[in-house]
């Protein structure tokens, strides 16, 4: 039986080194590489490989960021490579996912493939899946916010940088994603979304709304303690008296 495997890494070295070693693996096919966290969520989630070869540090979004946005949608079985420290490595093997310490020899390498070969032919998802659930719980996400955000248009899938979101508007579970000259539509909570956004950056102005202190022109005084926002693009928006304690953000935002 033949699997579709997908290299992640921002070394170009570490890509090639086990493309070079995955020759030797006749029942794993290379369906591409991704040199980054973005083009490796985007990767993932149009081809649906069984298997990822996953480095660990990768700038602006590391490979459990990756795993975390992917991880609703698709879940693979993953080999990670990491010169992590070894908190991170005792995480790996309590949660029993396989890893690679980067350097790594053809021996190890081989070690690695074999146990998640033998995953793949059982297919035993649900216990890979609980692994890679426990590993996450496991390791702390990364303090830094989004930069940019996943989302779908029709059948495609891409990333909408942060610094071009007007603001967000919440029904229920769905959120609207408004930029200059588009919307999107997004599933998530817009407390959960808050929480991951940079708080000099976006600040909420009322309970339905989220919006980036970029984009404010100015601000004109309503009624009991409320506003009127005029973002630059000529839209308005009430900032709500429940919520004018967050007008500190505005003021003091970084110029």
């Amino acid at each position: 039986m033949s699997y579709r495997a997908l290299i992640i890494d921002d070394e170009q070295l570490s890509r090639r080194i086990i493309r070079t070693f995955l020759k030797n693996e006749a029942a794993i096919e290379v369906i591409g590489e991704a040199a980054n966290g973005p083009e490796a969520v985007l990767q993932i989630l149009e081809h649906r490989p069984d298997l990822l070869f996953l480095d660990v540090q990768m700038p602006e979004m590391d490979g459990f960021a990756v795993l975390r946005e992917v991880w609703a949608h698709y879940q693979p079985f993953v080999v990670f490579a990491t010169a992590f420290d070894s908190y991170a490595i005792r995480a790996f093997e309590f949660s029993a996912a396989d890893y690679l310490l980067k350097p790594f020899d053809h021996q190890r390498f081989g070690q690695a493939v074999a146990r998640v070969k033998t995953q793949l032919d059982l297919r035993g998802s649900a216990g890979a899946s609980q692994a890679l659930r426990t590993l996450l719980a496991t390791v702390a996400p990364s303090a830094s916010y989004l930069q940019r955000l996943l989302v779908k248009d029709q059948r495609t899938l891409f990333f909408v940088r942060t610094a071009d979101i007007l603001y967000f508007e919440a029904d229920h579970n769905y959120i609207t994603v408004h930029t200059a000259t588009k919307t999107h539509l997004i599933y998530d909570s817009l407390t959960k979304l808050e929480q991951q956004l940079a708080p000099h950056e976006f600040t909420r102005i009322n309970r339905s709304c989220l919006v980036g202190l970029d984009h404010i022109e100015s601000l004109e005084a309503y009624f009991n303690g409320e506003y009127w926002v005029k973002l630059r693009t000529g839209q308005t928006l009430k900032w709500t008296r429940k919520y004018r304690d967050n007008l500190q953000a505005f003021y003091h935002r970084p110029q």
